[in-house]
């Protein structure tokens, strides 16, 4: 079952990236259905909070008419920032899949999950379906610094 959400969640950072956007997508799951949705849209909306995670977790907090997501899984593509870890403690999410893990080793995501915040920890699992989820994230950049690159060349003539 968690490849098969992971895999949606893929499908969503496909759609960022496409859109120029980090290539993050997000999922949550509520009784084995999806209840939120949300991709990366800080380049485009122009703001910081616009993650992945967030999104999901406010669209289905709309769905649902609660703030709290009570017996919720939240699925990831990048092992979620601390932020977003904040943002998945207060609306009480149980489960959080992701796939990639932070290559910089900045997300606290352990220490959040595990500080009992709010009278709240969260369960999570990392490394869901990761090549795959990696491999998004890697040819994103290295298409953008190819791009950068090439532009570079190109006012320097």
């Amino acid at each position: 079952m968690q490849e098969k959400f992971m895999r949606e969640a893929l499908r969503l950072a496909r759609k960022a990236k496409a859109e120029g956007e980090v290539p993050i997508g997000a999922i949550v799951v509520v009784e084995g259905k999806i209840v939120g949705r949300g991709y990366n849209r800080r380049t485009k909306l122009q703001m910081a909070t616009q993650h992945a995670e967030v999104r999901a977790i406010d669209r289905a907090c709309k769905k649902l008419k609660s703030w709290r997501l009570e017996g919720a899984e939240l699925y990831v593509t990048l092992e979620p920032c601390p932020m977003c870890m904040g943002a998945a403690l207060n609306a009480r999410v149980d489960k959080i899949f992701f796939g990639a893990y932070e290559q910089k080793g900045r997300s606290l995501t352990k220490e959040l999950a595990a500080a009992n915040l709010l009278n709240h920890t969260v369960e999570v699992v990392g490394g869901v379906m990761e090549e795959e989820c990696a491999e998004v994230l890697t040819s994103f950049f290295t298409e953008m610094r190819a791009r950068e690159k090439a532009k570079k060349e190109g006012s320097e003539t």
